[in-house]
């Protein structure tokens, strides 16, 4: 519930493979971690950007990718049991008078919480939008950009369906749109819009998209948005100004737009810290920030020599874990044991017992 607050060891923002991997090391360490992350599911970079393009460069692994590599770091850290938070950015830190970190999400949670771990990438994944005034009055109603929950049967049946975008995500949108509604639920029209009538995609999909265009069960308009039509509250219509100049109004009652993800440093920029080209330094014994009890992983900090690299990200989860022990548990003595040959270490992960 948005009014309780929940009391933590250590929160990772960000749920891509190095703040996965970030759980994997505090769970060694005993600490049960929650991941707050905006999207509504896990892999950031890895799957927004690389899902199913291979990956070379991870230790063991011959070859992978950005998804393949997402599920094995979610297979392993699932001993660890961590509570995971989608769809949510946070949104301030403050800190409290016992020296603990309060966070705030956008949706409402509350965290208390002795460690915080940044590893948030390049930043926030959020969908591209076009630069159309009062555009954001029908998001959630009528505008729904990728992330959001899928058109249901009765808000397409007889509606007219608009999708912005040319690459191979709004081409399959405009398809399944055209293809999986039953005769109940099918939309008066399906439009794909696009400033050029070039797409991207695989053959197979730009061979469907063809097909689907010959039959009339998918429009192409080659333009560019520039404004809204409404009655009343709602959407109606979007004016478009077409590639050969002309200006016309597009019937709409939902549009489905799919221009791409950029990401988005959002608040982690205001949080008091002195940031070298977006990024947070910090030190190489622990990757901690300069604020106390906050670390740094991944591609958001920089120190001399930093490579952005997966395996570089790895390392530094594994350095930041042990540097934060003293503050989660101070006065307890923390070893280096091995998974080899650690008893406890094999219970933790399921294979033994700790006698």
């Amino acid at each position: 519930m948005a009014d309780s607050v929940i009391e933590a060891d250590a929160v990772v923002i960000g749920a891509g493979p190095v703040g996965l991997f970030q759980v994997f090391q505090l769970g060694l360490h005993e600490v049960q971690a929650h991941v707050i992350d905006a999207l509504p599911y896990a892999g950031g970079q890895c799957i927004e950007l690389y899902a199913d393009k291979p990956i070379y460069d991870i230790p063991g692994v011959p070859a992978t990718t950005g998804c393949g590599l997402t599920n094995s770091l979610l297979q392993q850290i699932a001993p660890m049991r961590p509570q995971m938070h989608f769809s949510q950015a946070v949104e301030s830190v403050t800190r409290l008078t016992d020296g603990r970190l309060q966070l705030t999400t956008t949706k409402g949670l509350r965290f208390i919480t002795k460690t915080l771990f940044v590893a948030a990438g390049v930043g926030a994944f959020v969908p591209r939008k076009p630069a159309v005034p009062g555009w954001e009055a029908f998001e959630g109603t009528q505008v729904h950009y990728v992330h959001d929950a899928p058109l249901g049967e009765s808000a397409s049946a007889g509606a007219q369906l608009v999708v912005l975008g040319g690459d191979e995500s709004a081409v399959l949108a405009a398809l399944a749109l055209a293809q999986s509604s039953t005769h109940a639920s099918k939309p008066a029209r399906v439009t794909l819009v696009h400033r050029r009538d070039v797409f991207g995609g695989e053959p197979p999909t730009l061979a469907a998209l063809e097909a689907a265009r010959a039959s009339g069960d998918i429009r192409v308009i080659a333009g560019q948005v520039t404004g809204c039509e409404t009655q009343g509250t709602r959407l109606s219509g979007l004016q478009l100004l077409t590639a050969d100049g002309t200006s016309i109004t597009l019937p709409a009652d939902h549009v489905l737009v799919r221009l791409g993800v950029s990401p988005k440093m959002g608040p982690i920029a205001g949080w008091g810290w002195a940031l070298e080209r977006k990024q947070v330094p910090v030190n190489t014994e622990n990757f901690q920030s300069e604020i106390p009890g906050i670390f740094a992983v991944g591609d958001i900090n920089t120190y001399p020599g930093k490579r952005k690299l997966i395996l570089c990200g790895f390392h530094e989860a594994t350095l930041a874990a042990f540097g934060a022990m003293p503050l989660i548990a101070p006065g307890k003595e923390v070893h280096l044991q091995y998974t080899t040959t650690s008893p406890r270490l094999h219970k933790l992960l399921g294979g033994g017992t700790d006698r």
